[in-house]
């Protein structure tokens, strides 16, 4: 019996052959896996083909659908799981090593589940019911993966397949419902149904109906959904002093932002930004710094959020904690990381990974952890409440969300990416923000030391002129304010709940059509033997 994708090619042509060769050798099937789960990455900047994503898992779900049993399609999983997680994070590779290789194979693991039910759904000949219903059990198992690995410990929520869809406009105002969760649910629906109208003739009509289902799902969000409420704007001033690297590094970068701040004088300011590990020393311990950075701050008429990567002298351990300062000094107001970077900060299960750092760049100290998120109010600017995250933490949107929920306004993220220059890291990062301000219904501001340095407004649309990754300087951004509250805010990650039920249905159904055909009485009879 031959496999749905071979029985499309022609048995006699020369091409169908080696169609069939590759998908019968392990090898060959194998490299097709990886390949096939790697090219989503094309999707996310930087090549940042948005529109891609809407089709290019379907070469993976023909091969999985393909499977000649349930153990092939769990291991096909599992190949184009580890082809996914390199290719997304392959600007990793030049620092974890061979290390990300193995990081790849254990995360990879999490699709292995996934295969079996893409077989499941997709798999011989099902019925139009069954094809149908697959529309909505394929995302959901996708969702599953993407909510598992989305723990930090497992390297956090980057690359969620909605997060490719930062820069269209009908994908954000899903995420203001239901977060990036419910654009990553439309997206795997919609490869679902390609896949089913691509494979089989009789089940055209099922994938049409849940290509309409999608596009009427989008319209509707669109035309009902409720776009942000303007509430006037705030201005402000990001600084990116560049790369400064080597001896003396932390001081130059020190100085130089210092200089582009003391350049935003006059330019009506209400908020000026540094970057994450703008500050080297702990300002307890170096008051001097924190006197230049109140100056600039009388000068420029606007206080400074800074961020300072140092070791506390109140505290044992080294700290990455944002601290607001005004004209008179620090406010008071700081907020310590509280989700750190696997590997880039800390080394999960040091005793035993400890390893790693002989081989990559991996932290030779664990960095310590913040205890609760911190909104921080501007002073003189009618108490204007601002929400601080550090890097890595931009990626979870549950952190955004508590933020909005404890009365942020704006939403201001910290980072560095200079480790990465030159890769598709600052670009991937900083589409990030644009997702979260879509679920909040609040701008977010993503500063960086060296780039990529962009604005979004509460829409998730882009405010002003990026900093790239070969700039250095400061830019002034009039960010539009709003008081809207997103279904996002209010409902949370039912998205993810609805998955759950989904999935909880199904194996429901399954488990019932199972005691069915086991029970005395309703097997069917087996056939007589014709003699003669």
């Amino acid at each position: 019996m031959q496999t749905p994708v071979a029985a499309r090619t022609d048995a006699r042509s020369p091409r169908g052959g080696a169609a069939r060769a590759a998908l019968a050798s392990p090898w060959w099937r194998a490299l097709l896996a990886a390949a096939a789960g790697a090219l989503p990455a094309l999707a996310f900047p930087e090549p940042s083909l948005s529109w891609f994503a809407y089709v290019a898992l379907v070469p993976w779900l023909l091969l999985i659908r393909s499977a000649g049993s349930a153990g092939r399609a769990g291991l096909d999983g599992w190949l184009g799981g580890i082809g996914f997680m390199l290719a997304v994070h392959h600007w990793l590779m030049p620092h974890l090593h061979v290390f990300i290789l193995l990081v790849a194979a254990l995360l990879g693991l999490l699709w292995l589940p996934w295969g079996v039910l893409v077989r499941a759904m997709l798999g011989g000949r099902p019925s139009a019911v069954r094809a149908l219903v697959a529309v909505a059990v394929v995302p959901s198992g996708w969702l599953m993966v993407e909510l598992v690995r989305s723990w930090e410990g497992l390297g956090g929520p980057w690359g969620l397949l909605g997060a490719s869809q930062w820069d269209v406009a009908p994908a954000l105002r899903l995420a203001s419902v239901g977060g990036v969760w419910l654009v990553t649910v439309l997206v795997v629906a919609v490869n679902t149904a390609v896949a089913l109208l691509v494979s089989a003739a009789a089940l055209r009509v099922p994938a049409l109906v849940g290509l309409l289902v999608c596009a009427l799902t989008t319209g509707l969000v669109w035309l009902v959904g409720e776009p942000p409420r303007p509430a006037g704007e705030v201005r402000v001033a990001v600084v990116q002093p560049g790369i400064h690297h080597g001896a003396g590094g932390v001081d130059r970068r020190f100085d130089k932002g210092e200089e582009l701040t003391r350049g935003l004088a006059g330019r009506d300011v209400d908020l000026v930004v540094w970057g994450e590990s703008s500050v080297g020393r702990d300002l307890t311990k170096r008051p001097d710094l924190a006197d230049r950075i109140a100056a600039v701050s009388r000068a420029v008429g606007a206080p400074v959020l800074v961020n300072v990567d140092a070791r506390r002298a109140d505290q044992p351990g080294i700290y990455k904690s944002s601290v607001l300062v005004g004209p008179d000094g620090t406010t008071g107001d700081r907020y310590d990381k509280m989700r750190l970077v696997p590997f880039g900060e800390y080394v999960p299960a040091r005793s035993v990974l400890g390893w790693a750092t002989s081989v990559g760049k991996a932290a030779g100290e664990d960095r310590r952890r913040g205890e609760a998120q911190v909104v921080m109010a501007l002073p003189g600017r009618d108490g204007l409440r601002i929400g601080p995250l550090v890097c890595f933490e931009s990626a979870f949107p549950d952190m955004t969300r508590n933020l909005v929920r404890d009365g942020a306004q704006l939403v201001v993220a910290q980072s560095a990416t200079s480790t990465f220059q030159g890769s598709w890291a600052p670009e991937q990062h900083a589409s990030l923000a644009a997702l979260r301000a879509a679920e909040s219904g609040r701008p977010v501001v993503h500063a960086t030391l060296t780039g990529v340095t962009a604005v979004y407004g509460p829409d998730g649309a882009l405010v002003g002129e990026p900093l790239g990754t070969r700039e250095e300087g400061a830019a002034v951004y009039a960010v539009p304010l709003s008081e809207a509250s997103t279904g996002y805010v209010r409902a949370g990650d039912w998205a993810v709940y609805a998955a759950f039920a989904v999935l909880a249905l199904l194996c429901g159904v399954e488990g019932v059509r199972a005691v069915r055909s086991s029970a005395p009485g309703t097997r069917a009879p087996r056939p007589r033997r014709v003699r003669g």
